[in-house]
């Protein structure tokens, strides 16, 4: 057949032109003709869906070629494209706000190892390392969690990384249900020479004495939260929405942003009235490097030391400014803020708490969430950082990017040489490095910090 072909050729073959090229030339025609064809079909798409980019020819003759029948199959595929993405949306809402089995296996044996076992209910800190919790000349650091994986790591790499781990306090702030388990870990898993407090919110002085009127902002919040965004399944269910629209509303159910774990940060002058300075640390964070030096930075009366979350390599990471949490079409926000203004992160912040208490920061914050919860929730997006750059606007003071590199829980495409000559490493975003939807390339930088041969971490079947 192909020799028929070739002798076939020759006689169209024009005089002095060889078969090899002048079937180059042909196939070379044939490729042209049907990019033309295609890139005038896509045209003709363009005019049909009412471009105004598409040429005359196609404007003019594409939609009586391509007909009416074109617009049923690109609705269908938009379509489904659409129900795919929210689909994938929901499905992570999900995965990022349930308690992995595994942790919650966790929690249980230690609580009842708690109950059983004296040496799991241990003061922290001992009777004489008490002193140590009001004196100025340690470290101070505040972690806020109910997760005690997560705490153990944030707390582990905390002092293996420090240049002087007797100096490091360690003040642990858990609530009323996770008391016992969080007590009992650290109790079997001393970080000697560092200095533990384990503490529950309601063992707080100022906490018992009802001044946290936070507490009434955010069950109020939780009930508009609900009754506004009418629940997932009828989020998902809304066909008008964009799949980024309805995954910001699925956003909104997660009990993260009503948990008064998540906003106690702001009274953190109230809970350690002889303190001067303290740094807070979320529990998606690892410390990679000592953090003492952080001391030494003068913040120059300012009471937040923060990352500004502006400028970076990262642009999706680093390209926040106050418009992207704040809404600027509302007057209450439009009047006050200044839409272009850089933002900061929450995460590694150093607290000036000398200088805090000279403000209204605490008193700002509350205002905000109520002025919110009136405006049925309308003046920012979701989260607790949005009112956080209220409250602390003109208040803080930029440290460098080295001491907070953000974006490993939402990032896929996180630099890892990056990452790793980072001082801290935080996980922010869905994918927590303790679920399985965690990225599996920077994973290792949070599980190096967990002993899997450890009894309680072995038989919660908790792998890395």
């Amino acid at each position: 057949m192909l020799l028929k072909l070739s002798t076939y050729l020759r006689h169209l073959v024009p005089p002095g032109i060889r078969l090899r090229k002048f079937i180059k030339v042909i196939f070379y025609l044939v490729f042209f003709t049907s990019l033309l064809g295609f890139m005038f079909n896509l045209n003709a798409v363009d005019c049909r869906n009412g471009e105004n980019k598409c040429s005359n020819i196609g404007r003019k003759i594409g939609p009586e070629i391509l007909g009416s029948n074109l617009e049923s199959p690109v609705t269908s595929t938009e379509q489904s494209f659409r129900t795919a993405k929210i689909h994938e949306y929901f499905y992570r809402h999900v995965a990022s706000n349930s308690i992995p089995e595994q942790l919650h296996c966790l929690d249980l044996t230690l609580a009842n190892e708690h109950a059983n076992n004296a040496a799991a209910r241990l003061r922290l800190p001992s009777a004489d390392l008490v002193p140590a919790l009001v004196d100025n000349s340690y470290f101070h650091f505040v972690l806020a969690s109910d997760n005690v994986l997560a705490a153990s790591v944030v707390a582990k790499s905390l002092v293996q990384n420090s240049l002087q781990p007797w100096k490091v306090v360690l003040h642990i702030i858990t609530d009323k249900k996770t008391y016992n388990s969080m007590q009992a870990w650290f109790s079997l898993h001393s970080l000697s020479p560092a200095i533990i407090e384990v503490k529950s919110l309601q063992d707080f002085d100022w906490f018992r004495e009802g001044k946290v009127s936070l507490l009434e902002a955010m069950e109020k919040d939780q009930h508009v939260r609900s009754r506004f965004r009418g629940g997932s399944s009828a989020i998902i269910s809304n066909t008008a929405e964009k799949p980024e629209d309805i995954a910001a509303k699925l956003k909104a159910l997660s009990p993260t942003y009503s948990s008064v774990m998540n906003h106690i940060r702001i009274y953190i002058p109230e809970l350690f009235p002889s303190l001067d300075k303290v740094v807070f640390l979320d529990n998606d964070i690892v410390v990679q490097t000592d953090l003492s030096p952080l001391w030494d930075i003068d913040m120059n009366g300012k009471v937040n030391g923060a990352v500004e979350t502006c400028k970076g390599k990262d642009k999706r990471v680093m390209s926040k400014m106050l418009k992207s949490y704040l809404n600027f079409s509302h007057p209450l926000i439009s009047k006050n803020f200044d839409p272009n203004e850089c933002a900061w992160a929450y995460g590694m912040n150093i607290l000036d708490l000398e200088a805090w208490r000279k403000t209204n920061i605490s008193y700002t914050y509350h205002y905000w969430v109520e002025q919110n919860i009136k405006s049925d929730l309308s003046l920012w997006h979701l989260g607790t950082l949005p009112p956080g750059l209220i409250a602390f606007h003109g208040n803080v003071h930029t440290i460098d990017p080295f001491w907070h590199m953000l974006g490993l829980g939402y990032q896929e495409n996180t630099n890892l040489v990056d990452a790793k000559n980072a001082g801290v490493v935080h996980f922010n975003g869905w994918a927590k490095p303790w679920l399985d939807i965690a990225f599996p390339q920077l994973k290792p930088l949070w599980t190096k910090y967990v002993d899997f041969s450890d009894n309680f971490i072995e038989s919660c079947h908790i792998r890395a």
